[in-house]
């Protein structure tokens, strides 16, 4: 497991005193205001940064990092993922996983066919959906018990069942 989890990204500008829009995968959004401080992805490898005020708005988050006074400042830090080191977030409860956790992992059949690789994850409000690539790609539901059957972080595997037709 990575010493970095990334908890959003970057996305714009807001206004012209050093504000950004950031896509958050916190949940809530806003929820990556808490943490400080952040890592910005550079050019040069992570850097710390201190969120010094931020807010949900709209359908993301805006920030204002501490030092970043301006738009050509802020336009500097545009594309970068925003990341936490690992101790930074409360340990998960019994049966939850980190998303990141679960990327990466291989999916595999009750029937022992590997399907794939997972990914990446998304929400859609019934449930969260694996993304995973194999041969092809498929969507497949994050339900525990019914689809996912089982999930071996020490293996870097998950078992599921479903039709590898389908």
């Amino acid at each position: 497991m990575s010493d970095w989890v990334v908890l959003g990204r970057v996305s714009g500008l807001f206004g012209v005193q050093g504000w950004v829009r950031v896509f958050s995968h916190t949940e809530p959004r806003a929820g990556i205001v808490r943490y400080n401080p952040v890592f910005l992805k550079r050019p040069a490898g992570w850097q710390a940064f201190e969120i010094e005020e931020g807010r949900a708005h709209g359908e993301g988050v805006v920030l204002k990092f501490t030092g970043c006074d301006d738009r050509d400042q802020a336009m500097t830090l545009l594309q970068s993922e925003i990341a936490v080191r690992r101790e930074q977030l409360p340990p998960p409860g019994p049966g939850e996983y980190y998303w990141t956790d679960l990327e990466g992992l291989r999916v595999v059949t009750l029937d022992g066919v590997e399907l794939g690789v997972v990914e990446s994850l998304f929400a859609t409000g019934a449930n969260d959906v694996m993304v995973v690539r194999g041969e092809r790609e498929r969507l497949l539901p994050f339900i525990r018990d019914r689809v996912v059957i089982e999930i071996d972080l020490e293996q870097r595997c998950l078992r599921v069942d479903w039709d590898p037709d389908f």
